[in-house]
């Protein structure tokens, strides 16, 4: 009988470092996400614009991170950064002290960059996922924010 225990405790314990070394694999592709533009790196950058400014976000900064970097004496491929910002949207979770601390991910970004392939890609945080381990209000507005931000990157991708 103690053996049946002994097995049954190290088959749990098993189970339970392989279920943590999964997750921990598979969190990165998890809480990013990445598609290939249909368009070269310019193309998509004005593409990407102008479908979010239709959707009613801003862009309060795009950080050119291929210039940045040449500022520092490197030279990377391009790759540029939007902060994407609607003021509806965060005024939700900004208005409320408990919801503040959400504040550390907005705006909400998405990349734009070209790989060694020659190709150009889209990348994003998988805000709803987030949101929904939060709960809440910080659930709902970061889940309609993904919504929005797939259609936009739906403008480079289908």
């Amino acid at each position: 009988m103690k053996k049946e225990y002994l097995f049954g405790i190290a088959g749990l314990v098993a189970g339970m470092i392989l279920t943590g070394f999964l997750a921990y694999k598979s969190a990165p592709s998890m809480m990013l996400k990445e598609a290939e533009s249909n368009y070269n790196f310019d193309r998509s950058v004005e593409v990407f614009t102008q479908t979010a400014e239709q959707m009613g976000w801003s862009i309060p900064t795009v950080h050119d991170m291929k210039e940045t970097m040449a500022n520092f004496g490197y030279d990377v491929l391009n790759a540029k950064v939007f902060e994407l910002c609607h003021p509806e949207h965060a005024v939700r979770i900004l208005e409320r002290d408990d919801e503040r601390i959400v504040s550390s991910m907005m705006p909400c970004r998405v990349s734009i960059y070209e790989k060694s392939d020659g190709k150009t890609y889209v990348s994003w945080m998988n805000t709803a996922m987030m949101g929904n381990m939060m709960g809440g209000i910080v659930a709902d507005v970061m889940g309609i924010a993904s919504k929005e931000s797939e259609q936009m990157i739906s403008s480079l991708t289908q």
